[in-house]
């Protein structure tokens, strides 16, 4: 189709979506980031991919080795084939003799000129379509003044522009300086950044700074650097992702949770299970998870807080051999490390999970390892929201568990997400004739009508729901106190 720049794609997984199809094939592009935020991985990936597709790959040094290039992507498990070549730009024999290193007659103008000699035939010597220059740095300090540098971009723009070579500019940011000069120049900026948490390992992220003439995914995107290269995640944008589904019901299989929620909820959906530690959500999310594989779909857990071990050894005396289902492929459970996880890493992961429709339940096992996961608060509801959305327009219910603050009393929520929640259900203990219950209530709830009342509940061989709590009153502040000083039912004696 005429007007349509074609694209030359990067080979590194989730970028190419950024960039909505890799770069402009023909133009010059700048990889900007400090030393091992990435540049040179991502760099040998565009070669690659173009080898992939009968490209020829030349990558210009003016820093590391050809050894070192090569036992880098060594690391990766790549070989780097015959479509690709090295060319090492080595410093004029005149630097390497101790006699002239003191000389102030030496002209910076001829080791630019030659410098930029070397790489022009280079070029022309391998016809190369896709280009790698690294770094841009040392070319900076030989021109030694912006004026120069900017003369010396520009004539590398023009040279590679005439030859339609995709060129891909690396800069590690190392030179003492403030110039933008390439950010004018260049048809395209991409920044890679590196953090360093206070506990954990770094978290990697990129932003498109420019794309001329051309559409792209603004905003920050996660990255890692693992064997086999690096990956990009996209950030989320739940608008962009709507399936068609028939909006039924969900239910749990016991019957007093599904006559608290009045029969269950909406298919694509989001519920929030809240309560102290120990008082049995991850046991009512697991309910909702068996029902949907009874029914035939299929069901994730992102488990952050409890080894799978434990978490399959507990669920089993309850009923619930997750070991078996997930061994079916009816489940999925992925534990999850928050000191090591991106919050984009672990969208990316869910929505993976998803992409097959039979997914009918995903389950966040909690929010508060989540959270652990994340920069800032608001940034986790921001990313909350986005995946919520995504979750619901594919017609997947979506249940988070939330351990508040304190057993009994008064409760503290590490952060509020319960407006993002469609329903919300409660969990309290609370403390009856010396011991110590559990308690159960559906606060909200957008779609359709559901009980207001509080019910008692208790595990024995799996999950069992009592009859409302109408004798007294103060349940949620865990102390509930007999207008006529009657004691409530035992679980054991009405179950």
């Amino acid at each position: 189709m005429s007007g349509v720049t074609p694209k030359a794609r990067t080979g590194v997984p989730g970028l190419d979506d950024i960039l909505i199809g890799g770069l402009s094939a023909g133009r010059v592009f700048l990889l900007e980031g400090s030393p091992g935020t990435g540049k040179t991985t991502m760099a040998l990936s565009f070669l690659r991919e173009g080898a992939k597709v009968g490209e020829e790959g030349l990558y210009i040094t003016l820093s590391e080795t050809e050894q070192e290039l090569r036992a880098g992507a060594g690391s990766h498990g790549w070989t780097l084939d015959d479509k690709i070549k090295i060319f090492e730009v080595v410093p004029p024999e005149s630097l390497l003799d101790s006699d002239q290193q003191q000389s102030l007659l030496y002209s910076s103008d001829l080791e630019l000129g030659e410098t930029t000699k070397l790489i022009f035939d280079a070029v022309e010597r391998t016809k190369a379509s896709r280009v790698v220059v690294d770094s841009l740095s040392e070319i900076r300090l030989l021109a030694q003044s912006s004026l120069r540098y900017r003369r010396q971009i520009l004539a590398l723009k023009h040279y590679f522009a005439r030859h339609g070579a995709t060129v891909l500019l690396l800069d590690d940011l190392t030179a003492d300086t403030t110039d933008k000069t390439v950010h004018s120049v260049a048809a395209g900026v991409i920044r890679l950044e590196e953090m360093t948490p206070d506990y954990g390992a770094e978290r990697r992220r990129m932003r498109v700074i420019k794309y001329r003439a051309q559409p792209f995914r603004g905003g920050f995107h996660d990255f890692i650097i693992r064997h086999g290269g690096a990956e990009v995640f996209p950030r989320l944008v739940a608008a962009e992702h709507r399936r068609d589904f028939v909006r039924g019901r969900v239910k749990s299989g016991v019957a007093g949770i599904d006559a608290l929620l009045g029969g269950g909820i909406e298919a694509g959906s989001s519920t929030l299970l809240l309560g102290p530690t120990g008082a049995g959500k991850s046991l009512v999310s697991l309910q909702f998870v068996d029902q949907a594989i009874r029914d035939g779909g299929k069901a994730a857990m992102f488990v952050f807080d409890e080894e799978l071990g434990l978490l399959f050894e507990r669920a089993k005396p309850l009923g619930f051999d997750l070991a078996a289902l997930q061994a079916s492929g009816r489940l999925s459970v992925v534990q999850l490390d928050a000191a090591e996880l991106s919050p984009g890493e672990f969208v990316q992961r869910v929505r993976d999970s998803v992409r097959d429709d039979r997914v009918k339940v995903v389950v966040i096992d909690s929010l508060n390892g989540y959270q652990a996961a994340m920069p800032q608060e608001n940034s986790l509801i921001l990313h909350m929201h986005e995946l919520l959305q995504y979750c619901n327009r594919r017609g997947v219910s979506t249940f988070l568990t939330v351990a508040q603050h304190g057993l009994m009393g008064e409760m503290k929520t590490p952060v509020d997400v319960t407006y993002l929640a469609d329903s919300v259900i409660l969990l309290r203990f609370f403390e009856a004739e010396g011991s110590v219950r559990r308690a159960i209530s559906v606060i909200k709830k957008r779609t359709g009508k559901h009980e207001d009342t509080i019910r008692e509940f208790w595990i024995d061989n799996g999950l069992h729901i009592g009859e409302p709590l109408s004798q007294f009153h103060g349940v949620l502040r865990g102390t509930p106190a007999l207008p006529d000083d009657r004691a409530p039912p035992r679980p054991g004696l009405h179950g």
